[in-house]
């Protein structure tokens, strides 16, 4: 049965849906005022495997990811680039979809923006301040009173107390306590606003999420995800808005994913040490970054050095070395290998545990083809594509995956993408004629020439095959 860490408890619970055989999932996405990072794309992936790893079990999943089109950051950008709010966001989001789709992120099936759903923001505002949880302060901004939740901080067991001794009031003393924060912004002159009981204005960020999702999949649902960082206070902030404005518990599971690391701090934007997707593909193959992303578990930190993208790399190969050379069968019988992959899975999404599976799995593979039991090697292979496919992984062709080279290979890269296909097949066939003539001087020759260039020669049964380093 699935075990998820439910970041509301601290413990691993057996995942039981609210309504059985479908689930509700709601994920913090991307404020969209420049191209994607890594952390980010860490976190969209690990909610991807969830997403995947629930509907192989025969759920419905309603799959929520919702785009913050309009704060502060995104403002100051078109501001600095004397452009419409509009245009900025329109590219960064055109630009966020189209990393996603490189690296086999599936899209969401809501995938709401916060300019879009204004009148539900704006009622869920209402409702609080009708209610006694909220209030306009004296600058015109309307305010969350954190008082008046007394479950505030259950989350992320952080304490009023200390948070108050922690916070420096504003200095036109705009809020009625230091821990309260903003529902509603008063428009500044110039800036994008939208008319509301309280002036025009703009919404805070923490009350689009609320409002979106309980939109979109009602006041209590299943699963809530975002990265480790959001837990306070936006998630936090979350729970007290939206219990308040609705009367019913929210989000049943909390799922917070661990940070993509640089030098042992966090990739962020904020500190300056972050690589943008479309700065590292060019260097690597999508699919290697997803299962280098994919080799630590979502909850642990994952340190981004060459070394470890190389050893996905590596880990990759493998697997798509095994599958060489061989077609799948149609069907086949679930084995040892698929109920490791499925206990890793039920795991709280165990990717590594998993991923073992699968290089278990390609050495049973490779033991029948060497044994030439093509039966069974065909019917391994097809549960090999089929549990990575789960992941994400192994979705080319092995022989087209082995005849392109990581950007990541030292030293012989450059040289190797010189070479095109037809130039190694001319030189590999050469080979092959130097040997049948038993010139093995000048085999040897080829061998070491390509080499040097990247190109690793295999002899086998069927013959001679090709790979880049």
């Amino acid at each position: 049965m699935l075990r998820i860490h439910n970041s509301l408890t601290g413990l691993k619970e057996p995942f039981v849906p609210l309504v059985p055989g479908q689930v509700g999932m709601y994920v913090c996405g991307i404020t969209v005022y420049d191209h994607i990072h890594v952390g980010h794309a860490r976190s969209q992936l690990a909610f991807d495997i969830v997403r995947r790893w629930l509907r192989a079990g025969g759920n419905k999943v309603t799959y929520v990811r919702n785009i913050t089109d309009i704060d502060d950051k995104i403002i100051d950008r078109a501001r600095e680039r004397n452009e419409p709010y509009e245009a900025l966001t329109a590219r960064y989001i055109a630009s966020m979809n189209e990393d996603f789709a490189a690296l086999g992120i599936e899209k969401p099936d809501h995938e709401p923006r916060a300019t879009g759903y204004l009148p539900e923001i704006i009622d869920m505002i209402d409702r609080l301040v009708k209610r006694g949880f909220a209030y306009v302060g004296t600058n015109g901004d309307v305010f969350y009173a954190v008082a008046k939740f007394k479950d505030y901080g259950r989350l992320s067991g952080k304490k009023l107390a200390d948070l108050r001794a922690g916070s420096r009031v504003e200095v036109d003393e705009a809020k009625r306590d230091p821990a309260d924060f903003v529902l509603w912004k008063r428009a500044k002159p110039g800036e994008p606003a939208w008319d509301s009981p309280w002036g025009a204005g703009r919404p805070g960020w923490h009350i689009e999420c609320s409002a979106m999702a309980v939109a979109l999949l009602g006041p209590h649902f299943d699963i809530h995800g975002g990265g480790m960082d959001l837990k306070f206070p936006h998630h936090e902030n979350e729970i007290a808005q939206s219990c308040a404005a609705c009367d019913a518990p929210f989000a049943k599971v909390w799922m917070h994913n661990g940070f993509v690391r640089v030098d042992d701090e966090k990739m962020s934007k904020s500190l300056g040490n972050f690589f943008t997707v479309r700065d590292v593909l060019p260097r690597l193959r999508p699919e290697v970054l997803r299962a280098f992303l994919l080799s630590s578990h979502y909850r642990a930190p994952v340190n981004y050095t060459d070394e470890n993208l190389r050893l996905a790399d590596a880990s990759l190969q493998r697997l798509y070395l095994a599958l060489r050379d061989v077609t799948p069968s149609e069907a086949f019988a679930p084995g040892e290998a698929s109920r490791h992959f499925a206990e890793a899975m039920d795991d709280d999404f165990n990717t590594p545990g998993a991923i073992a599976a699968l290089q278990d799995l390609a050495r049973e593979l490779n033991v029948a083809k060497a044994a030439g039991d093509g039966l069974k090697a065909s019917a391994l292979a097809a549960e090999l594509r089929q549990l990575a496919g789960v992941l994400g992984l192994l979705e080319h062709p092995p022989a087209e995956w082995l005849s392109t080279g990581s950007a990541l290979a030292e030293g012989t890269q450059a040289t190797a993408e010189a070479l095109d296909p037809a130039e190694i097949d001319r030189q590999v066939a050469a080979r092959i004629e130097a040997r049948r003539q038993r010139n093995w001087a000048e085999s040897d020759r080829i061998r070491d020439r390509l080499a040097e260039a990247g190109i690793v020669l295999e002899d086998g049964p069927a013959g001679t095959t090709w790979r880049r380093k």
